[in-house]
């Protein structure tokens, strides 16, 4: 009972700050209905929960060991934030209102958080810190913590877009705001690289 608080914490950490699931987020509640954005919420919550599980009873550890597969890794998740970050810096700023079907949903949620070096380093950092090798039950703990902290972290990232759009009716702003998240995830592609 003791760690509850301390690993609620570093859930909120990690869930919270900005990243590319985030501004994914946040560009999808500024585009797109609530809903849709929550659907993709959703897929990159549950997505996140499997990673970390999976870290959590070993996966990390295969990476280190095969090296190649871990530089495969940050390459197919540096070519998938480059492919969404170019589609949002192509975006009109048109805001139609039958335009759903072309949000990002519950499978690129999930998807994304397997290619996102973010979510792996708060997996790996986050079970070396608050639990012991390989322990199945605090590994479920900990992640039972983390899927509504997640859920909800993402979604008021959603929920900060929506309120966006309300002041950005305007096309041209709208592509301003677009091309600007489209340049931080590009940036934090960069930062992966090197980083």
């Amino acid at each position: 009972m003791s760690l509850i608080l301390p690993m609620s914490a570093f859930a909120l950490a990690a869930s919270i700050s900005p990243g590319p699931v985030n501004l994914m987020c946040l560009s999808s509640g500024t585009r797109y209905p609530i809903s849709r954005g929550l659907v993709f919420v959703t897929g990159a919550t549950l997505g996140f929960i499997a990673l970390f599980i999976g870290v959590g009873l070993g996966l990390y550890s295969i990476l280190t060991l095969v090296p190649v597969l871990e530089s495969l890794l940050r390459w197919a998740g540096v070519g998938f934030l480059l492919y969404l970050s170019i589609r949002l810096a192509a975006d009109k700023g048109v805001l139609p209102d039958d335009d759903e079907a072309n949000a990002p949903g519950f499978g690129t949620g999930a998807l994304m958080q397997w290619l996102n070096p973010k979510a792996w380093l708060a997996s790996a950092s986050g079970i070396g810190a608050y639990t012991s090798a390989n322990e199945l039950d605090q590994v479920l703990l900990f992640a039972s913590l983390y899927l509504p902290i997640c859920w909800l972290s993402l979604s008021c990232w959603v929920y900060a877009g929506a309120f966006l759009r309300q002041h950005v009716q305007k096309p041209s702003v709208l592509v301003a705001v677009n091309r600007t998240l489209a340049l931080l995830l590009a940036l934090s592609c960069v930062y992966l690289l090197i980083g």
